[in-house]
């Protein structure tokens, strides 16, 4: 499976982006999504996962109530919208691949990975 992510950029404070990750060369549908962020100095840190149909949702709590994960499995394509921006979102996404919701948190669990989008927020 290919990943490629896009949507990144800079977004003053409390600004909003959404972010893609278009699949490829696989059945999108059998594949748990995540997405990790990485800032400079700092290790790759969970955000959000969805299920395969999309049914069920987990979030790291420094993002609940302003992130959203969603998914299309008809487009092969899983979305993150980030709402209420701060300065600490700052970083590279990715997004990631699993066959099983569970263990979502570690990246090792996942078997594939995007190439990563950065999102700056800063005024």
């Amino acid at each position: 499976v290919q990943l490629q992510a896009s949507g990144g950029g800079l977004v003053q404070p409390g600004g909003s982006l959404r972010l893609a990750c278009a699949a490829s060369g696989g059945t999108f549908s059998r594949y748990v999504m995540g997405w990790f962020r990485q800032a400079p100095g700092k290790e790759r840190e969970f955000v959000a996962a969805i299920s395969w149909s999309g049914g069920s949702t987990y979030y790291a709590d420094s993002v609940k109530g302003r992130f959203t994960i969603s998914r299309d499995n008809a487009k092969n394509t899983v979305y993150l919208q980030m709402n209420s921006l701060k300065p600490e979102d700052t970083a590279v996404y990715y997004c990631a691949a699993k066959p099983e919701f569970r263990q979502l948190l570690r990246p090792p669990q996942y078997d594939y990975w995007g190439q990563g989008t950065l999102v700056t927020v800063s005024s």
